[in-house]
This record gives C-alpha cells, structure tokens and sequence, in this order.
C-alpha cells in the first residue's frame, strides 16, 4: 500500500470538526458495535480526535502528533482514518495549495442501536466478527424493555395543555438568524450506481410484481444486499419473488431475510465476511523489502525519531533530543525518514552527542540542496562527510583527540563490546541481545559508507 502513503505526510496539518459533544451512549456504541468492525487503531484515532476536539479552541496539529499519541507509523494512522470514513464515523476534507495540504476531520456520530442492527450491512458484519451468541445478547442488550411497561397509561400532557399563546411584538429580524442545529447519525456512505436496477426491473413484469411494491423498497437497500451477499441483478429477481408477501407487498424486513435464504441456499451457509480491500497490499509490500538496504530505508522512513533514538540509544531520550526532531519536522519540513538519517549520522559521528547547532547547520544544508528521501540524505552524508568534519571541529573548544595524527570520526564503542569490569572473577558470556546490538551497529556503519580504517 505504498501508493496509499502519498496521499498524507506528517507535516500535513488538520483541525477537527466536532459541531456537538457526543454522549455516554455514543461512547457504548463506539466500543461494542464499532469496535469489532474498525479495529483498536481506527477506534483510537476517533477517541484521539474526539478528546482533542472537545478542548473548545479551534487547534491546528499535524499528523506527527497522532504518529506520537497513538505509536503508530505513519501508514496504520492513513488505514485507521479511511476505516472511520468507510463506516461513517469520520467525513474528511482536504485544501491542497502547492506542496502544502490541510484536512477537516469531522467527526460523525455512530448510528443508534436501532440503526444499526436495521443496516444489513453493519449487523450482518457485526454478526461475522462477534459470533451468533454475542450477537444475541448484544441485540438483547439494547432492546426496549416493553414489560415494564405492562399496566401503565401514559398520561403526559401534550404542549398545547400547559402552553397557551399570548400576542406580543418582536422583530422580523429574529426569524431570519441561522442556527446550528445538532448532527443527526447518518448511514454509511455507500455508492448503489454500481447495481444495475433496469436489469432487475426488467426481469419482473408488472403482474408478478408491482411496481408500486418494488418502489416501496430504497435503492440504497437492495444495492447494499447484492453488495453483501455478492447477488446479481438476476439473483435479486428471484429475491424479490421470495420476499413478495400475500397481498404483493414488499416489505423491507421480508426482502432481507430472502436475500439470507437465498444465500445460504446457494452460496454458503456461514456469514458473509468483509475485509478492507487494501490488506491485499501488505504481502506485496514485505517482498520488496529483499536487501537490507531496502529493510534500513523501510525502518528510517516509517519510525517516528522518539523510536529511533529510543532504539539507538537503548534507553529513553532526552526531551531536548526529542523537540530538536520535532521542530525539524514540523517547522522546517524535513521528512520523518530524512531527520531519522541526520540524527543518526549526528550521533555516530559526535560520540553519541546530538548538538542542535551541528544538527541545525548540516540541516540547513540538506534543505538547500532539497534532500527529501532517505537514500538522498544517506548518499550525501557519505559524499560531503569531510566537510561536515569540519563543521564539527569548528564548534568545538577543546582541541579534537587524534589517533596517529588522524582525527577519531567514530567513537570505539560503535566498533568494540565496553571493557568488562575488573573485579568481575569470570568473563560473562555475551547474551543474544548484545549481539545483536553490536551486528545493527555493524550493519548502520556499513549502510553510512563508515570503515574501520578511519579509526586507526
């Protein structure tokens, strides 16, 4: 799904639209009938905007504070956000001016309950991922409780019993102001131009038929039926007929449950399963990855920095780390993969130091000479790595450690295991993990162009 990531970068900002608060049973609906269906990220991303966007203020973010609030890469908050959209919980806008794009994510609210399990697609769904049992006493659940009412007259009085009008002047002005009024549930978005209705009309004559009965039933409804039990216009036809009740009517209820037989009897007897039609790219995606090249620029590319220098470091970074990768991204727009590359090379190359001038200057360098990818940013570290040298010496006040009068560029620890303690009686034998460690090093200053005879 490498063609998925072009629509959205980190430095892509966006605001959020919550018009109105949703409630407690907005909140039950998200967790028990939406959850199963989007998944934790989807789920998370809504949460996420949700909490951000009832603060009140109108706040501009970027992606790289979602990538950082929901740990995830870049792609995994692309495929949460068009999950939200697919199922109706997310209605996403986008101005685009040059190089720079900005999004509306405006959250919708979740169909109730009655809605719901009425959509032959969102219950049918529902009833694929939790199993028959707990679809049952999910339905149970939230079904009115008519019982409870047995022996009681609803006796509520109406407006007009306790209101009465009384004339009074006011201006015509007050009826012409606009309001906002509250965000009503909305189905899923669903496009039915793809069913061919002349072809089922043209199966059923008006005798069989009426045309009074089949436009009783929305076209959104049959469309979603052949969409889920994957029916032709011709199977629809001998829906149709099954559905028709004794006095030619067609009621919507009867048409599902026919379209339910209709597939059981000759396509499968166990449920319908949907799945997001961009899974099939992952595979696809792991394949290209053949060299460890490729692996490197993938990981560089797809790590948010915090990761990365959690990673290279073995231990949390320091804030000051953090903010210098973050105003890189955000406020002079390198990409997530290119600043991964500076902070490396800055790191191996300053004895595990990260010095914002250094960092600054050699990223100001990048920016004038347009380095946008990975590959671009490693190739030109390793071409002008003597100047940058240079740089570097500048900045310092103690004169620079040489070796056989040759400048120390790599630290030792980047070639060498730390001397083991002396009062240590038996050498320790070195665990799978500092072997590892040592290997990526290894394989880091092979991909950086770095040798071992700069060090001697």
């Amino acid at each position: 799904m490498a063609h998925l990531y072009k629509e959205l970068q980190p430095v892509d900002a966006y605001t959020i639209g919550l018009p109105h608060p949703f409630s407690d049973y907005d909140r039950q609906l998200l967790t028990l009938f939406y959850q199963p269906l989007i998944g934790p990220d989807a789920l998370s991303l809504f949460m996420t905007l949700w909490a951000d966007g009832e603060q009140g203020n109108v706040t501009t973010y970027n992606h790289y504070h979602l990538m950082n609030i929901l740990t995830m890469p870049l792609g995994r908050v692309f495929e949460a956000r068009i999950s939200l959209e697919a199922i109706g919980l997310l209605r996403t806008r986008r101005k685009k001016e040059g190089d720079v794009r900005e999004f509306i994510y405006e959250l919708l609210p979740p169909l109730d309950a009655k809605a719901f399990f009425a959509d032959p697609l969102l219950s049918t769904f529902l009833f694929s991922k939790i199993g028959e049992q707990a679809y049952r006493n999910l339905r149970a659940h939230f079904a009115l409780d008519h019982e409870a009412d047995d022996g009681y007259e609803d006796v509520s009085r109406t407006f007009m019993d306790v209101y009465k009008p009384v004339p009074q002047s006011f201006s015509e002005e007050m009826l012409n102001e606009n309001f906002q009024g509250r965000n009503e549930p909305k189905p899923i978005p669903f496009v039915e131009s793809s069913f061919d209705f002349d072809l089922l009309k043209a199966g059923l004559s008006e005798q069989m038929v009426p045309q009074a009965a089949l436009s009783a039933v929305s076209k959104e409804m049959i469309a979603k039926l052949a969409f889920l039990y994957s029916l032709t216009p011709l199977d629809m036809q001998k829906v149709v007929m099954m559905a028709l009740d004794e006095d030619l009517k067609l009621p919507e209820e009867r048409l599902r449950k026919a379209a339910t037989e209709f597939y059981k009897m000759n396509v499968s007897k166990e449920p319908p399963v949907l799945r997001k039609v961009y899974e099939q790219a992952q595979p696809t995606q792991q394949v290209e990855l053949k060299t460890r090249d490729d692996e490197l620029v993938h990981y560089l590319e797809n790590t948010p920095p915090i990761d990365m220098l959690r990673d290279i470091n073995g231990k949390e970074p320091l804030p000051v780390d953090v903010e210098l990768a973050e105003r890189l991204i955000h406020t002079h727009g390198l990409s997530i993969g290119v600043v991964n590359v500076l902070l490396q090379y800055v790191h191996l190359r300053n004895d595990g130091k990260i010095t914002n001038k250094y960092v600054e200057r050699i990223a100001s360098h990048w920016m004038n000479k347009k380095i946008e990818t990975v590959r671009a940013a490693m190739e030109i570290s390793r071409q002008e790595h003597d100047q940058y040298i240079k740089w570097k010496n500048e900045g310092q006040k103690a004169p620079t450690r040489r070796k056989s009068g040759r400048e120390e560029r790599v630290p030792d620890w980047f070639y060498k295991k730390e001397d083991k303690p002396e009062k240590q009686e038996k050498p320790k034998k070195s665990s799978a993990t500092d072997f590892n460690v040592e290997e990526e090093r290894r394989k880091l200053m092979k991909e950086l162009g770095i040798t071992g005879d700069e060090v001697n």
